[in-house]
């Protein structure tokens, strides 16, 4: 189970610095949600090509999704660390000296050029430079860690510590740890046999929202999600697939996937009256472009996990149910669009509507 602390349980400086750490990620989310959904909707136009959305039933717990990928969507893995990551967990989480953020390894593996301007600021989130290195570094494969620099000792500072950082925790590890902390099993993955193993590892995919055969970004993604469990901080994973053109984030508030969908002018006119505007103020702050007669705006959905992927409350072992519902849908909202400071999410009923 994880081992971080609510707030409650963290002393005043601990509070000031998760406090911080919100404060970044709320910012974090912004970025992201542009460079990964808003920015691959105009790769997409700039081209004169269609968008893929995401289908409204694609986004339904359990749904499958088609194993198209697609060019043209930013794709990107990003894991935030509230504290940093302990050098013994190198093993599986590859961040080394060779793939630090420094000059030297940037220009050397080709992500920079010798003519680039290289501040070393630039890296830290409260660097007026950050989002361009950030954007610059995303395109990159392999994953970026964000964590705090323990080098700053006079204040909590964050910034991108290693890029190229593979993830190497092998599934069947992370879905048997899944599966002892659930109390399905005792020790290990096959001590029930082979099937039970098998189902276990199925629903390890679920309790993250990823179909069985997610792609590697995807993968990697959740089995960074589990392996963090073991830092007794919290953290928050984002990535970006061509396959689902979906945004993913997963935290110690559980899983959201948002999508770009389409509105018809029905529905945006519903909406639009249903919280107090009209279509011109829903328009100009919510919708992202048009196409063709319908709205395009950001959709996100929150999912909580079930009893049956919650520590059982009376502790004991149980036997799993493959065919019953790990995740459901708790929230359902169309976001403002990156940059609207004073507008909050509109709470909608979209996945579900016929």
């Amino acid at each position: 189970m994880p081992l971080w602390r609510y707030r409650e349980e963290l002393s005043r400086a601990s509070k000031l610095r998760r406090s911080y750490y919100e404060l970044l990620r709320d910012d974090l989310d912004q970025l992201v949600l542009k460079f990964g959904l808003v920015d691959s909707f105009y790769n997409f136009k700039r081209k004169d090509l269609p968008f893929p959305f995401v289908e409204r039933r694609e986004l339904k717990p359990r749904a499958r999704i088609p194993g198209t990928e697609y060019d043209d969507v930013n794709s990107f893995l990003l894991i935030f660390v509230e504290d940093t990551i302990p050098s013994a967990y190198k093993k599986y989480i590859r961040f080394f000296d060779v793939n630090k953020a420094t000059k030297t390894n940037l220009i050397s593996s080709g992500v920079l050029n010798l003519s680039d301007d290289f501040d070393r600021n630039q890296k830290y989130l409260d660097s007026v430079q950050f989002t361009d290195f950030m954007n610059t570094l995303l395109k990159v494969d392999y994953a970026l860690l964000i964590q705090r620099d323990e080098s700053v000792k006079a204040k909590d500072r964050y910034g991108i510590s290693h890029y190229h950082v593979r993830i190497d925790w092998p599934i069947a590890d992370a879905a048997e740890e899944l599966a002892k902390d659930l109390r399905y099993i005792l020790k290990d993955l096959y001590e029930r046999g082979d099937k039970y193993a098998e189902d276990a590892q199925k629903k390890f995919f679920e309790y993250y929202g990823l179909p069985v055969m997610a792609g590697g970004r995807r993968t990697a993604a959740s089995v960074a999600a589990q392996y963090l469990k073991r830092i007794p901080c919290v953290s928050t994973i984002y990535v970006c697939s061509s396959e689902s053109r979906c945004l993913l984030r997963f935290s110690e508030r559980g899983l959201s996937k948002t999508a770009l969908i389409r509105l018809t002018l029905s529905e945006m006119l519903t909406i639009a009256e249903e919280n107090g505007m009209n279509l011109d103020q829903f328009s100009k702050n919510y919708l992202i472009d048009y196409e063709e007669k319908d709205g395009v705006c950001m959709f996100q959905v929150a999912y909580d996990h079930t009893p049956l992927a919650t520590f059982p409350k009376n502790g004991k072992l149980r036997g799993l149910k493959p065919d019953q519902s790990w995740i459901t849908i708790c929230g359902q909202h169309i976001l403002p669009k990156p940059g609207i400071w004073n507008l909050n999410p509109i709470s909608v009923n979209i996945v579900y509507a016929s």
